[in-house]
C-alpha cells in the first residue's frame, strides 16, 4: 500500500497552491499596472458579498481590477472565468467602495471609473504571459 495523504489533506494542500498562485498572480499583475502607470490603492478589498482583487487609479479613472492566474489554457484563457455572475458580483462591490469614499471625501462628485481583466498564465518554468483587459465589461 502507498503512502497517501488524508483526502482532507490531499484538498487543503491543492486549496494552499490555489490561494497561492492567486496572490503570486496578483502581485504580478499590480507590478504590471504599475509599470502602466497606475496608482494602486489597494489590494483585496473585501466585503461579505465578495472581493475586489485590486482598485487602482488611471489618471482620473478609479479601476476595478479583476486577476485570473492559471498554470495553464486548458480550460480556456483566465479571462474567460469573469462571467455574467463574477461581473454582477463586482459591480455591486465597486458601488459600495464608490459609496464609502464618497462619504470620506465630500469634495468629490462624481468618479470615471472602469472593470478590467488582468490575465496571467504560467508556463512549467514559471515564466508568465499578461493579458490585460481595459474596460473589460
Amino acid at each position: 500500500m502507498r503512502n497517501q495523504l488524508p483526502r482532507s489533506a490531499s484538498r487543503n494542500q491543492h486549496g494552499r497552491n490555489r490561494k497561492k498562485l492567486g496572490q503570486d498572480g496578483e502581485t504580478l499583475a499590480c507590478g504590471y499596472l504599475k509599470r502602466k502607470g497606475y496608482n494602486i490603492i489597494t489590494r483585496n478589498f473585501r466585503r461579505r458579498n465578495g472581493e475586489i482583487d485590486i482598485i487602482a487609479r488611471d489618471k482620473e479613472t478609479i479601476v476595478f481590477c479583476e486577476v485570473k492566474t492559471r498554470r495553464n489554457r486548458k480550460f480556456g484563457e483566465p479571462f474567460e472565468a469573469v462571467d455574467k455572475y463574477k461581473q454582477v458580483r463586482l459591480r455591486r462591490l465597486a458601488e459600495g467602495y464608490l459609496q464609502r469614499i464618497k462619504k470620506e471625501e465630500k469634495s468629490i462628485q462624481d468618479y470615471n471609473y472602469r472593470f478590467d481583466v488582468v490575465s496571467i498564465v504560467f508556463s512549467q518554468d514559471r515564466n508568465h504571459s499578461i493579458t490585460h483587459l481595459e474596460n473589460a465589461f
